[in-house]
């Protein structure tokens, strides 16, 4: 009987061969936690300060403390959804979830400059809806990949859309200040 001669490219290799995101799962998760991280932490660039401080809020705008926790919790979530995702098998799909992420995590980082920054609620307004439609379609295309990256993505998606609706109301209640 004849023996077929079977040669495997260099990507085909590749594909056969564990990631790191598999030899090393918990190297891995740290790296998507800093990751997250460092795009969080350039809010610090922006701080509120004094003229966040006087702007006229909305009745539902929340307490400064709360922000604090909720960004944290909701920033691991994001790390460990990102984790889980780049975990999944390599496929299109997956490449597909890791990119909106890539992008919603851009927007992200973009949002913090643009409305404490340079004070602009407006343009960080259309942001932050751009965000909110990039973090449900990063749900949408996580979930064939992994479900419980979608998942950990949902309470973000429903804290981005009341974020979206503050600083809606801000722009709207001191748009004859901006």
């Amino acid at each position: 009987m004849p023996t077929a001669n079977i040669r495997l490219t260099p990507e085909a290799l590749a594909m056969t061969q564990p990631s790191f995101a598999h030899r090393r799962p918990a190297v891995a998760l740290l790296l998507c936690v800093l990751l997250v991280f460092a795009i969080a932490s350039l809010g610090a660039i922006a701080p509120p300060g004094e003229w966040y401080a006087g702007l006229r809020k909305p009745w539902f705008n929340p307490p400064a403390w709360v922000f604090g926790p909720a960004w944290t919790t909701l920033y691991l979530m994001i790390a460990t959804a990102t984790w889980l995702l780049w975990r999944a098998p390599a496929s299109a799909a997956r490449t597909r979830a890791l990119r909106l992420n890539a992008v919603q995590l851009a927007l992200n980082a973009a949002w913090t400059p643009l409305f404490f920054g340079l004070k602009l609620p407006g343009v960080a307004f259309v942001g932050i809806v751009l965000m909110w439609v990039f973090i449900a379609a990063t749900i949408r295309a996580a979930w064939p990949v992994r479900r419980a990256a979608a998942w950990l993505l949902v309470p973000y998606l429903a804290w981005v859309s009341f974020a979206a609706t503050l600083n809606g109301s801000l722009w709207w209640l001191n748009r004859a200040a901006g």
